[in-house]
């Protein structure tokens, strides 16, 4: 018996005479609970397609069911789907906008681009103080301790950092 039930459903004529008492039940369950007419239609000729390349595995008896189940997971599936793209969108969207022109955002790039060839060209002391103290967030004394050198000379080599990069910048401008 489960033999010849397995071959009913891939026989042609019993699958269509199943499609068509089942198509618009399920298309139009899928609509009433999802509210989508474009996707019922997509999902409910999907769940027919998986149907048919099952139908070896699927008897006839359980087609009905088979179909729905597809349909509603596929369903769930999309919906799920929606989520992770809309949580995408919210959460990483606002990044690449900004209310700043493109004319702005390049000034800004290029100023970046000279303000590090700037503090390149400090000499090799006055720049190992700067980027300890602006960059590593060190401390007068800790980049003393560290360079083996007074407070008062990275003051000093701090201070003639910012000078150059200040005499540096307004030539930029």
């Amino acid at each position: 018996m489960t033999t010849n039930s397995l071959s009913e459903t891939c026989n042609e004529i019993v699958f269509s005479k199943f499609f068509k008492i089942h198509v618009k039940p399920l298309r139009n369950f899928l609509f009433y609970k999802y509210g989508n007419e474009d996707q019922a239609e997509d999902l409910t000729q999907e769940a027919f397609i998986k149907l048919w390349q099952n139908c070896a595995a699927v008897p006839i008896e359980k087609a009905k069911s088979y179909i729905y189940t597809i349909a509603n997971n596929s369903s769930l599936n999309e919906i799920k789907h929606k989520k992770v793209v809309l949580e995408y969108e919210k959460n990483f969207a606002g990044l690449d906008k900004t209310n700043e022109n493109p004319e702005f955002i390049l000034e800004e790039k290029q100023f970046e681009n000279k303000l590090l060839k700037a503090i390149e060209d400090l000499n090799e002391t006055q720049r190992v103080a700067f980027l300890m103290h602006r960059i590593d967030g060190k401390k007068y004394n800790e980049i003393a301790e560290e360079l083996n050198i007074s407070v008062k000379a990275v003051e000093k080599r701090i201070h003639l950092a910012l000078v150059q990069l200040r005499k540096t910048i307004e030539n930029i401008k």
